[in-house]
């Protein structure tokens, strides 16, 4: 049991492999890879878009400024908040508009769609994913990484089969055949739970936010056990023995790196959850209320209403 697979376990993703991209040298694109029709499906769920290099090199920088950083084959490149950026063989040169090439893109198939873009030069291929999620419950997650990440997958045994698997699930597309956007779909899944695994793993110690909380041996099992079992009566006593800590030692270092108290943060993720369920689920407000620990509906919604501005009916009918 560990928070990071729990709390994916709770924003139920939904993955896809929505473009498949090969840039020639020289050249350079700036503007989002949220296509239009992305997010005409998703709706106002949280959507991650990331880019994985199958081939060649490039640089990439976020338009609101940020140092450049270098990617080649084998890394993908993480937009938690899909920004704006700039990416190419030389980010120098007049950018080219994405909305632009994705609106002339051979979209014979709009769930996937197919670039060929560039100078004609030295080839940089890459894939580009998504991934859409419950916005209020992947908040932690996202809150906790940069504006834009590059993560080495490496060329071990596990990350050559992701790329094989990869380029196989393209050509299946390519031709059209049965259960290539179910395998992608889910190639998607798997190389973003991978890529945030392989990120955490990283991080220096010492460090502090969410991702440093679930890396530590003690806190890292408190926030499990929260996220595991939210609706449980939960005490500072009950985390204290399931993380091997004092009260007082517990509290001190939850606060230290999360940033709030556990019980505090316990009834925020329960909120989150309430908001989850009124926006996709028919329960009464009663028994939703009574899931998140509150023993009257008031209590519930003064609650509510301080965490996302309104109250739980209204909250839901404007979802």
């Amino acid at each position: 049991m560990d928070a990071l697979s729990e709390v994916l376990k709770t924003v139920r993703l939904d993955g896809a492999v929505y473009l498949d991209a090969e840039f020639t040298a020289p050249w350079c694109i700036y503007g989002k890879y949220g296509s239009a029709s992305v997010r005409e499906r998703l709706g106002d769920r949280h959507i991650v878009y990331f880019h994985f290099l199958t081939e060649g090199a490039c640089r990439v920088r976020l338009v609101e400024g940020g140092e450049a950083i270098d990617v080649s084959a084998g890394d993908l490149v993480l937009f938690p908040r899909d920004d704006r950026h700039l990416m190419g063989s030389d980010i120098r040169l007049a950018p080219s508009e994405t909305e632009y090439l994705l609106s002339t893109a051979d979209a014979t198939d709009p769930a996937f769609i197919r670039i060929r873009h560039g100078g004609g030069g030295m080839p940089t291929r890459f894939i580009c994913c998504y991934l859409a999620s419950n916005r209020t419950t992947i908040r932690p997650l996202i809150d906790a990484l940069p504006r834009l990440a590059r993560i080495p997958i490496g060329d071990g045994h596990s990350s050559t089969l992701v790329r094989e698997l990869l380029r196989t699930g393209v050509r299946e597309t390519h031709s059209t055949a049965p259960g290539a956007q179910s395998t992608l779909a889910k190639l998607a899944e798997l190389l973003f739970v991978d890529a945030i695994r392989r990120y955490v793993d990283s991080l220096p110690p010492g460090g502090e936010g969410w991702l440093a909380g679930v890396r530590d041996p003690h806190v890292g099992r408190a926030l499990a056990a929260l996220h595991a079992d939210p609706e449980r009566g939960w005490s500072l006593d009950d985390l204290a023995r399931v993380s091997a800590l004092s009260r007082s030692a517990l509290g001190e270092r939850f606060a230290a790196l999360i940033g709030e108290p556990p019980m505090q943060y316990l009834t925020r993720w329960r909120l989150a959850l309430a908001a989850e369920a009124l926006r996709e689920g028919g329960d009464a407000i009663a028994r939703i209320a009574e899931r998140a620990g509150y023993e009257s509906d008031a209590a519930f919604s003064r609650a509510f209403k301080r965490e996302f501005g309104v109250p739980p009916a209204a909250w839901r009918k404007s979802r």
